[in-house]
């Protein structure tokens, strides 16, 4: 075999891996697999920071549901990166970060920019892993990206000292190919159990997780729920896996984001089957009340997440794709048929009747409102994103979503600033979609530097701000857990800081709306505008300052916003 640059072999493998983009940050430590990058098929962004370079490679992920890539040199560029790390394990999201690292024989000397990145990452991805070894490798990165696929998907991160990447090894790419990933198939005899369990019960809900999407396996979800008429909710990192306007959907449930149908057609249920879900505490609420007198089956591809809220009736350890097919053939197979006509009319009932108001015509704008222009213009094939803060919470309590992955949150770990590099990253994976961010006037500003990237590789989204010039979320916690209202308002001047002249310094454009009159028409002027330009545009929506969101700590006692007075 010949020998090559072993960076040369690293990019090999990268682009056989199905990587097409890398988000990064060039360094003194990392630039030998910068230039064995130069003049191949990977397109490069350079990001104005490391933590924009993880986010952008995770919506990039949750995209198109390969494995992202963001690179950065030594010390505080893998530091910078542990944020997207932990962002892409909470929500099983594959990404590889890679950094740069200062020479082997310096690393005990305090070097500079010498930092143990491997031991730091570790409690946030799936592996972390330096190479000592320069034949080591490709195998290393091979066995990355298996791992970052394999069960429940997460981030890897590789650390590559300077030495190491300056040297030679024998390698042929025309013999080298992607591991095998095994799948994760369902015991046949657990299958059969849970079809006897949903036969056996009156009131039957399927609870679609982030597992449904991760697994695509929403074609099969459709297919179960019309079969055997069953109504399905879905978590919110399940949002997408099943058409919102489907008859059998029955919403969310939740003390955040949910709906009021939702968390009364959850409580009316007798059974719950849980694809790929987690049971997250924003979902559940007060265990004893979620968990009441119903039963529960939960699959996951990850068998300690069994168990690990609650003991259900029935655990099953599978992909939820596999595991649907399954249950199918074992329905078929036994013509297996129950009249649910009463229950799902009663869920459709539901739907119809306890339902949130969003059409609002007051001035300051309320937050419903906007929802309500956002589901009218936009088709189901627009990709939206959207962080944490009041304003996801309203998202996922007023928007619709159809199509698996079209929705993007990042659920668990909730990182402010997310939303622009993500929607970067969703963009440069889906080039001809149109892509949409919904974010706060306070974590918009996190990672703002980020809208340079976008400027300078012309990658255009619509953002739509709600803006009520204040840490909204805490303000709200505050204020129910210590009837306080302490250093949350960002409020100075008329407006606060000037979002739309953020834009225009990094050659982008915006305006902002403050009469609900004028939302329409401003957010198709936006699409057009960032079509045009080929850069982001922003929607900078006044509302009401100290609103709130429904919200409570149980799924059965929810506090609806007119039933307590603003503080």
């Amino acid at each position: 075999m010949p020998e090559v640059p072993v960076m040369q072999a690293v990019v090999d493998v990268l682009e056989s891996e199905g990587v097409d983009v890398a988000f990064g940050c060039p360094g003194a430590a990392i630039l030998p697999l910068y230039a064995a990058m130069e003049h191949r098929d990977i397109k490069h962004l350079i990001v104005r920071h490391e933590e924009g370079a993880t986010h952008m490679a995770d919506g990039w992920a949750r995209t198109n549901g390969k494995v992202g890539v963001a690179i950065g040199t030594s010390g505080p560029a893998g530091t910078n990166m542990i944020t997207g790390l932990y962002t892409a394990q909470a929500d099983s999201i594959p990404m590889l970060c890679i950094t740069g690292q200062a020479v082997s024989t310096k690393l005990h000397q305090e070097a500079f920019q010498a930092v143990d990145i491997v031991e730091i990452a570790k409690p946030v991805t799936k592996w972390a892993v330096q190479v000592k070894e320069a034949a080591q490798a490709p195998w290393i990165f091979r066995e990355a990206f298996r791992i970052a696929r394999s069960g429940r998907p997460g981030p890897v991160l590789i650390d590559l000292p300077l030495d190491v990447q300056k040297q030679e090894i024998e390698w042929d790419p025309s013999i080298d190919a992607p591991l095998p990933v095994t799948a994760v198939e369902p015991h046949l005899p657990r299958v059969e159990r849970a079809l006897d369990l949903l036969l056996e019960s009156e009131k039957p809900l399927i609870l679609a997780g982030g597992g449904i999407i991760l697994g695509e396996a929403h074609e099969e979800l459709r297919e179960l729920a019309e079969l055997l008429n069953v109504p399905v909710q879905t978590t919110l990192m399940g949002k997408g896996s099943f058409p919102e306007d489907h008859e059998l959907f029955a919403g969310m449930t939740g003390i955040q984001t949910s709906q009021r149908y939702g968390n009364q057609s959850f409580m009316e249920s007798d059974l719950v089957l849980a694809l790929g879900a987690r049971f997250g505490d924003r979902h559940t609420g007060a265990i004893d009340v979620y968990r009441g007198d119903r039963k529960f089956i939960h699959v996951d591809i990850e068998p300690t997440q069994i168990g690990k809220v609650f003991g259900p009736d029935l655990g099953i350890v599978s992909d939820t794709r596999l595991f649907l097919r399954a249950l199918l053939d074992a329905v078929k197979r036994r013509g297996a048929s129950k009249d649910r006509a009463q229950w799902v009319a009663s869920v459709v009932e539901l739907k119809r009747t306890l339902t949130r108001p969003d059409d609002y015509d007051t001035v300051p704008i309320k937050a419903p409102r906007v929802f309500r222009e956002i589901n009218a213009l936009f088709d189901p094939d627009t990709y939206f994103v959207t962080a944490i803060g009041l304003y996801q919470i309203w998202s996922g309590q007023f928007q619709s979503a159809h199509k698996p992955r079209h929705y993007q949150v990042c659920g668990q770990a909730g990182p402010l600033g997310w939303e622009i590099p993500a929607a970067i990253g969703v963009k440069a994976a889906k080039p001809d979609a149109e892509v949409a961010a919904v974010v706060g006037d306070y974590g918009f500003q996190f990672l703002v530097e980020e809208l340079a990237v976008a400027a300078q590789y012309n990658v255009p989204f619509v953002i739509i701000m709600l803006n009520n010039e204040y840490l909204g979320l805490i303000r709200q916690a505050e204020g129910d857990a210590f009837g306080m209202n302490t250093e949350v308002d960002i409020h100075y001047d008329e407006f606060g800081t000037d979002n739309v002249k953020v834009m225009e310094a990094y050659g982008c454009s915006g305006r902002r709306v403050i009469d609900p009159a004028d939302l329409a028409d401003t957010i198709e002027w936006a699409r057009k505008e960032a079509v045009a330009t080929s850069r982001p545009v922003l929607v900078e929506v006044m509302i009401e300052r100290e609103a709130n969101t429904p919200r409570g700590i149980r799924i059965d006692a929810m506090i609806e916003p007119e039933e307590v007075p603003n503080l």
